[in-house]
């Protein structure tokens, strides 16, 4: 399992208890991201490989280069390049998915934007609602994103995160919502029908794609 982000690429594999951290950032391209995580787990044994991909995903496949890291990952053969098969997910869809426990459930992420999935009866949809108009012709990433967080300060960002998350919740009618992202920890009350996730759940999440649930997470 791969958690690729602008700051550190974390490692799990089954088996194991503590994740592995490989420092990333704008110089991190995907062939030097695959060249590290092998050095890192030369001694593992794995016949399977989750990537949980910072930015958007269709069909397996990255379709935009993430912001805070290099470029190339848009094409890029992850599978040639691991000599295994992969699965690779947005990110914030991974955490969801490590966080599910059944219904309809709505996923936010709360870090440097606003990661989003729903998923239904074990569906499993990765959402792009960051870039969707909110208000005076900002977004709701624009709001309960890192950059609303600090334009507004701590007080006025958790009023509209828990506007933002009743709209969306009765929107897209989901029995309950989990915030993840390293925001998430800021809020002082959550809502009804509100949940604080794991970023441990990312790896849990990894392992589910290949209907794996007997894991150390």
């Amino acid at each position: 399992m791969v958690d690729v982000g602008g700051t550190h690429v974390k490692l799990l594999a089954t088996g194991y208890r503590t994740p592995v951290k490989i420092p990333s950032g704008p110089s991190m391209t995907p062939r030097k991201m695959v060249a590290a995580v092998r050095k890192a787990t030369a001694s593992w044994k794995y016949s399977k490989v989750s990537i949980g991909y910072p930015g958007p995903v269709l069909h397996g496949k990255p379709v935009g280069e993430p912001h805070n890291l290099g470029s190339g990952w848009v094409g890029f053969d992850f599978r040639k390049a691991f000599g295994r098969p992969v699965k690779l997910v947005n990110d914030a869809a991974m955490q969801a998915l490590g966080s599910y426990e059944g219904r309809r459930m709505l996923f936010l992420g709360l870090g440097t934007g606003l990661g989003s999935a729903l998923i239904v009866d074990g569906v499993l949809e990765p959402m792009e609602l960051a870039h969707l108009p909110y208000q005076d012709g900002r977004t709701y990433e624009d709001y309960i994103g890192l950059r609303g967080l600090e334009r507004l300060g701590k007080k006025r960002w958790r009023r509209y995160v828990d506007d933002v998350v009743a709209r969306l919740k009765s929107a897209l009618e989901a029995d309950y919502v989990v915030l993840g992202g390293g925001n998430a920890k800021l809020l002082k009350e959550l809502p009804s029908g509100v949940r604080l996730g794991n970023n441990a759940h990312a790896f849990r999440g990894g392992f589910r794609l290949w209907g794996t649930t007997r894991t150390s997470v």
